[in-house]
């Protein structure tokens, strides 16, 4: 018998003809596979009716890990500083290419996980806060020949702030871009120490453009280094165009000697970049202006914080922009990508894009200009700030989607496994300031719902493009914010907390420049270190794109590995990282604090099959078929500091066993 595959691949190779579906099934060319994300497969070998049958196929560990104050290499660091395995590889030109917390490019062969070549930036893992990387980019020079050296670029960044180009085919650097393959992100931000300041998405591609934006450290001080964006040439590493994220009547800052500065303490973009080469348009997910819970030395220079940003790929000017919150000083930053996909409305086609936000919304919008797509209605939100500060009278919400997580905590709902620490629970909200969604910051201790890790995070949604479903995952947390006067803040943090602030991940927070500093707490917890939130806290929801209305939300995961025996078969567990969706009509996820792949019906919702991981998924999965027509369901798995699941470093690679 002839095997149909290779029938195919001769037929395309002897007769030409165009292999469109078959690259396109292989491929995954880009972070979220498309330019503007999705994360959506054409491979469709793995079906709702076999996914069960998954097995591990191969996995790859770079070594690259350590578990808070235990480094690999015998070298002590700071015990919060646990290491966050994030990336989802890319496969282009058959070979995966994926990187490390430490930022080593790895490639590998896709159908074995064998190592072709490791590239090692050799950073300073110490002080550089958490150490993660969510991706590389890919960059071929149309104009080389086949053979060349730097063809084919693999482009990735540093906690260290370096742009880097690579051969994708040595793993060398690429002598001609930048400084001998690197370029220094550092220049123009002013002097700053490395932890204030780092890449760790993987930038966009447009044409024969690098865009990169950069991280910046979180309520440390108004002074902090700035978020501009920058486009760079893809053959040199030459800066061809910046954007600095000032207000429009703002005159830019300039040096002593006359030239340009990056204005500090801007609004910066440390998530996922879309571009539309049709559009020639570029999409930011936008952060917050520092620090995060107090606003009022801002005057106008938050102006594009939250939002969606679209620029013009040829000169960096601003095309429009769409503000998802209003003088943000609850973290609320934009997390994810810029979701692309098209829909039929009145008989035209419309190019839109999904934004979710950390409050649990979906905004869609029309990314030619930026329109929504269903009505977004102002609506009157919490009033009273700080001294000093102000909120805005209105927040934007959209009518459709409705939103993905509740947006009020109810005290009377306070959640806990005993009588006594449902009652603890139930005393501490009680006593704080709950407005609903918007409650400022305050003097007392406020309630921030959803948290400010969500509803959605950076993991983003995943678009099935031909059932034009859109899947997202998000959290039922609580947390609180409290603002500390600034001659109280040097009080030890167990002198300014009391029970309404108490919980996972307390700190003070400095804001330099501000008349106060935050104590704040990423979860609100009982003492048994059990969300006050009452369960599930975590979902996954379906969302019909024609019509904006759910289609499904089913709990995500369970407290398998998070609570005690016998609490540990509890619905809903939190999650960090995003989901992938094949043709076939799966949606893969791992994402939570119990350490599972698991893979749903886009279409039901309906769980049907989990696949057990060494540790938390805590990344977006991929998946791609290999030459010989095998589909793989690639995930790492590596755990994260806030949902408790310890450090590793396995890239895991499931497929169906080999059939006679």
């Amino acid at each position: 018998m002839i095997d149909k595959s290779f029938l195919f691949l001769f037929i395309v190779g002897v007769l030409g003809l165009p292999n469109t579906s078959r690259s396109e099934s292989h491929d995954w060319p880009a972070y979220g596979k498309g330019a503007g994300g999705g994360n959506f497969s054409l491979a469709a070998e793995i079906t709702p009716e076999n996914v069960s049958q998954l097995r591990q196929a191969w996995v790859h560990r770079s070594g690259d890990y350590h578990q808070g104050n235990e480094w690999t290499k015998d070298k002590v660091i700071d015990s919060s500083l646990q290491t966050s395995f994030q990336a989802t590889p890319i496969l282009v030109e058959d070979t995966l290419f994926y990187c490390s917390p430490y930022n080593k490019v790895i490639a590998l062969d896709p159908a074995s996980g064998e190592e072709k070549w490791v590239f090692d930036p050799k950073i300073d893992p110490e002080g550089k806060g958490i150490l993660h990387c969510r991706g590389v980019s890919s960059w071929v020079d149309d104009s080389m020949s086949q053979s060349a050296t730097c063809r084919h670029r693999i482009v990735s960044t540093t906690i260290e702030s370096e742009l880097l180009s690579i051969d994708a085919a040595t793993g060398k650097l690429c002598e001609g871009f930048g400084a001998s393959g690197r370029v220094n992100l550092r220049s123009g931000l002013g002097g700053h120490d490395h932890g204030l300041y780092y890449s760790t998405s993987p930038p966009a591609i447009i044409g024969d453009l690098i865009i990169v934006g950069g991280s910046v450290a979180d309520n440390v001080s108004v002074d902090v280094p700035g978020g501009v964006v920058r486009a760079y040439d893809a053959r040199s590493g030459a800066l061809v165009w910046y954007w600095d994220p000032i207000h429009p009547d703002q005159k830019p800052v300039l040096d002593v000697d006359g030239s340009q500065r990056y204005q500090r303490g801007t609004t910066n973009v440390w998530s996922i970049i879309s571009v539309d080469p049709e559009l020639n348009q570029i999409y930011l997910p936008t952060g917050n202006t520092s620090p995060d819970n107090y606003g009022g030395h801002r005057n106008g220079s938050d102006y594009y914080s939250s939002s969606v940003v679209s620029l013009d790929a040829t000169t960096g000017k601003v095309l429009w922009h769409f503000q998802t919150v209003h003088h943000d000083v609850w973290d609320y930053d934009v997390p994810s990508q810029p979701t692309f996909y098209e829909i039929e409305k009145d008989g035209t086609i419309i190019k839109a894009l999904a934004q979710t936000t950390k409050m649990g919304f979906v905004f869609l919008l029309n990314r030619e200009n930026g329109e929504p797509i269903f009505p977004v209605e102002e609506r009157p939100a919490p009033q009273g700030a700080v001294e000093g500060d102000y909120v805005s009278a209105t927040q934007p919400f959209p009518t459709k989607p409705a939103p993905l997580t509740s947006t009020d905590f109810d005290p009377e709902e306070a959640y806990g496994f005993t009588f006594w620490d449902r009652g603890y629970c139930k005393r501490a909200s009680s006593e704080l300031r709950n407005e609903g969604l918007y409650t400022p910051p305050s003097l007392e201790g406020s309630m921030h719902y959803p948290s400010s890790i969500g509803g959605a995070n950076w993991g983003g949604p995943a678009v099935d493009a031909n059932r034009k479903i859109l899947v997202v995952n998000t959290m039922n947390l609580a947390s609180t914010i409290k603002m500390i006067p600034r001659e109280d803040c040097g009080k030890a943090l167990k002198e300014l907390a009391n029970d309404k602030v108490q919980g996972a991940m307390s700190a003070i927070e400095e804001n330099i420049g501000t008349p106060y500093c935050t104590l704040r707490a990423y979860g609100l917890m009982s003492p048994l270190g059990i969300p006050c939130t009452k369960p599930p806290w975590g979902h996954l929801t379906g969302v019909d794109l024609k019509t904006g209305e759910h289609l499904w939300q089913v709990p995500l995961g369970t407290s398998k590995d998070l609570a005690p025996f016998p609490f540990t078969r509890i619905k809903g567990a939190p999650n960090m990282g995003g989901p992938m969706a094949t043709a076939s009509g799966l949606t893969f996820i791992a994402a939570t604090s119990d350490y599972y792949l698991r893979a749903f019906s886009t279409e039901s919702g309906k769980e049907l099959a989990k696949f057990r991981l060494p540790t938390g998924g805590h990344a977006v999965p991929m998946s791609y078929t290999s030459l010989d027509g095998k589909q793989f369901v690639v995930i790492a798995a590596g755990g994260h500091w806030a949902m408790g699941s310890p450090a590793g470093d396995y890239l895991v690679a499931f497929a169906l066993p080999e059939t006679e």
